[in-house]
């Protein structure tokens, strides 16, 4: 798979789009609440309570499904400028399987269709008439991230991920609340609405101090058909030697329907 693929696989897949050197230990994504850890020394008990209460609140908007599907709108700016728009169909059954077709808005052709599983990803390169055959690991491995099949579901239905128990700072600012926590691979700094608790953004730094990698995501214009909120726009800016600025916007979503995941490898196709 050539290396912009990579990228757009990784990303649909769940992953974040800059390199980073990481361990397979993954954070939990939202932390039980008898399990959270203040670490900050000079919270008094009252404070502590209250930090408790708004992760509770945070906590109860995560978002549970079954069954989810959605049509999204892509734009890609990087250092050679507005890349073409994709258009990304993506379904995922809970724990099972995620499903991704990555067409060329231009041209309503599709490209590439992606089966992701808990222990495999199988590609079709409908171009060069190929299939591809990996291990999840090996989307480790491209992207440099430690991921595992339950962060990709949490990351493309907009719940929080690389969320550590572990919680270093707590500030309350301008109608909104940050919460900064540290794991083993990454410090994120999460955003919330003061009210209502939603996530706005999330940004994370390497805990290697000698590499200088980010990733930005807002996420904006929450609706709420389906009896919670959804998040339908997200931009995403990632960076390190080079800036790569993502912006999606979920032009059709549901959830909790039934879903078709077809995936027909054609005999012709090469295998790689």
């Amino acid at each position: 798979m050539n290396r912009i693929l990579i990228l757009l696989v990784s990303f649909f897949a769940g992953i974040f789009l800059f390199s980073c050197k990481a361990s397979k230990q993954i954070n939990k994504v939202i932390a039980p609440r008898d399990t959270i850890s203040i670490v900050e020394p000079k919270w008094n008990e009252d404070s502590v309570n209250h930090i408790k209460t708004v992760l509770a609140d945070f906590q109860e908007n995560h978002i549970q499904f079954n069954t989810f599907s959605a049509k999204i709108k892509v734009d890609i700016e990087d250092s050679k400028g507005k890349q073409p728009d994709i258009t990304a169909v993506v379904r995922m059954v809970k724990d099972s399987a995620i499903w991704i077709s990555l067409s060329a808005t231009f041209l309503n052709i599709e490209l590439y269709r992606v089966l992701i599983k808990p222990d495999s990803v199988i590609l079709l390169n409908k171009q060069d008439r190929e299939v591809n055959y990996r291990s999840l690991d090996y989307l480790q491995e491209m992207s440099e991230i430690p991921i595992d099949f339950s962060t990709l579901q949490n990351l493309i239905v907009g719940n929080p991920v690389f969320y550590s128990d572990s919680i270093i700072s707590y500030r309350e600012v301008n109608g909104q609340i940050l919460i900064g926590t540290i794991g083993p691979v990454f410090k994120n700094l999460l955003t919330l609405g003061q009210n209502n608790k939603l996530l706005q953004h999330i940004k994370l730094d390497d805990v290697n101090l000698s590499r200088n990698r980010t990733a930005d995501i807002t996420y904006d214009n929450y609706e709420a058909p389906f009896g919670f909120a959804f998040s339908t726009t997200r931009q995403i800016t990632v960076s390190e030697k080079n800036k790569l600025d993502i912006r999606l916007k979920f032009k059709q979503y549901e959830f909790n329907k039934e879903l078709s995941l077809p995936f027909n490898i054609p005999r012709n196709y090469k295998h790689k």
